[in-house]
C-alpha cells in the first residue's frame, strides 16, 4: 500500500495550467527535482467536491517538494543529506529517518543489491555526485571495503538533543576505518516523491489522480472515465525525450500504481569505446553488462515500483523475470536485447494496451 509520510506544507509562488476535460479535471505543473512535474486530479473527490483551490493546492505541491529538496537533495549543497554526507552534525526530520528505514528495508530485500550507502561509488564512476570515471581496479576495491549499508545501523536515533551525525550510524565493529557513509536516494527519491503528493492529494479527498515527477502514481480513472494510459518508452540509447519513441503502453485498471521504468539508455558515458552505464552492482563495484535495456515495475507505491526497477537491472534478464513472477503485488514488463534484435516480457498481470 501507498507509504503515507507526514507532510509539511507551505506556501510558495505558483503557476497553474487546467485542461477543459467533462467533469472537474485540472492539471498543475511545475519545476522540481531539476525537471519538470505534472499532476492531474479530477476535482470532484471520493467524498464530493474538493474545496481547496486549485492554487492552494499547487503552493502546497511545491511546498512538499520544497521540503524534499532541503532534506534528500544530493544536489542542494545545503540540504540535510549534503551536510550529513560531509559528515556535519544534524537534526534529522521524519522525512530524513523514514526515507533511511525504508532504503535499509530494500538492502535486506534485495540482498544487498540496492545498497544507498554506496554513495561514494557512484560518485567515483562519475554517476553521483561528482564528475569523476573510469576509476582503477585498485580504487573499486579499496571503496568497497569502506562503503555499504552493512556497515551502518538500521534506524536513525537521535541523541536527547535531537542530533544525529554519519558517524553515528557507523555500527561499532565497523569502526576501524574513518571514512564515513556517503548517502544517496537516487534509486528511490522520484518514486518517493510521487508517493509524498499522493499521500497530500488523498488528504484532500481526491481519487482519480495521476502524478508525475520522472516516476509515476496513479489511482482511479482520466478524463474520459477509462484507467490511465502510460507509455514506456523505447530504450534506445539517444532516446532522451519522454514520450517520443513509445516501445509500450500500460492500462491501469483504475487501481493505486505506482509505475517506474529504469534503464540504461539516458544516464551513460562512452569512453575508449566502451559503454559504462549508471546502474552499478553495488557488491562487484562495477556497471552492470548485460543485454536488460530496460524494467517496467508496476507496485502499489511509487518508491517500491523506482527500488524494484533498479533491483532489476542490477539482476538482468533471467533474474529479474524471476523475481517479478515471485513477488505477490508486482507486475513487469522488460526490455533486451537479442543479437541485433529488441526484444520484450511482459508478466502475466501487465496490462498491455494495443498500439495504433
Amino acid at each position: 500500500m501507498l507509504k503515507r509520510f507526514p507532510l509539511i506544507i507551505g506556501c510558495l509562488a505558483f503557476a497553474l495550467t487546467a485542461c477543459q476535460p467533462q467533469d472537474k479535471y485540472i492539471a498543475i505543473s511545475g519545476y522540481a527535482q531539476g525537471g519538470t512535474y505534472t499532476v492531474k486530479l479530477n476535482l470532484n473527490g471520493s467524498h464530493g467536491r474538493i474545496h481547496t483551490s486549485p492554487m492552494q493546492i499547487k503552493a502546497s505541491i511545491d511546498s512538499i517538494f520544497q521540503m524534499i529538496d532541503t532534506t534528500l537533495s544530493g544536489y542542494n549543497k545545503g540540504s540535510m543529506i549534503s551536510r550529513f554526507n560531509r559528515g556535519e552534525t544534524i537534526v534529522p526530520n521524519t522525512m530524513f529517518k523514514d526515507i533511511y528505514s525504508e532504503a535499509y528495508r530494500f538492502w535486506k530485500e534485495s540482498d544487498g543489491l540496492l545498497d544507498v550507502a554506496s554513495g561514494k561509488l557512484f560518485d567515483l564512476w562519475g554517476f553521483g555526485f561528482t564528475k569523476d570515471s573510469l576509476p582503477s581496479d585498485q580504487m573499486i576495491l579499496e571503496t568497497l571495503k569502506v562503503i555499504g549499508m552493512k556497515r551502518l545501523q538500521q534506524e536513525i536515533v537521535p541523541d536527547l538533543q535531537g542530533r544525529f551525525s554519519a558517524e553515528n550510524l557507523i555500527v561499532q565493529g565497523q569502526k576501524t576505518s574513518a571514512e564515513l557513509p556517503i548517502l544517496n536516494y537516487n534509486a528511490i527519491a522520484q518514486g518517493y516523491s510521487c508517493d509524498q503528493i499522493a499521500t497530500y492529494l488523498y488528504s484532500l479527498g481526491v481519487k482519480d489522480m495521476l502524478v508525475e515527477v520522472g516516476e509515476i502514481f496513479c489511482d482511479g480513472v482520466n478524463p474520459n472515465g477509462q484507467g490511465w494510459s502510460i507509455g514506456v518508452d523505447r530504450p534506445e540509447d539517444g532516446n532522451n525525450q519522454p514520450g517520443k519513441d513509445i516501445q509500450a503502453i500500460w492500462q491501469s485498471d483504475g487501481k493505486p500504481h505506482g509505475v517506474v521504468t529504469s534503464g540504461n539508455y539516458r544516464k551513460f558515458y562512452i569512453k575508449d569505446g566502451q559503454k559504462y552505464s549508471h546502474t552499478i552492482d553495488p557488491k562487484t563495484g562495477y556497471p552492470v553488462n548485460h543485454n536488460l535495456l530496460s524494467a517496467t515495475i508496476i507496485a502499489d507505491d511509487s518508491m517500491t515500483a523506482d527500488a524494484y526497477a533498479t533491483y532489476c537491472m542490477v539482476l538482468g534478464l533471467e533474474k529479474a523475470q524471476e523475481f517479478i513472477e515471485s513477488q505477490e503485488g508486482i507486475e513487469g514488463y522488460l526490455v533486451y536485447g537479442d543479437g541485433e534484435e529488441m526484444k520484450e516480457w511482459a508478466s502475466s498481470g501487465f496490462l498491455l494496451k494495443e498500439m495504433n
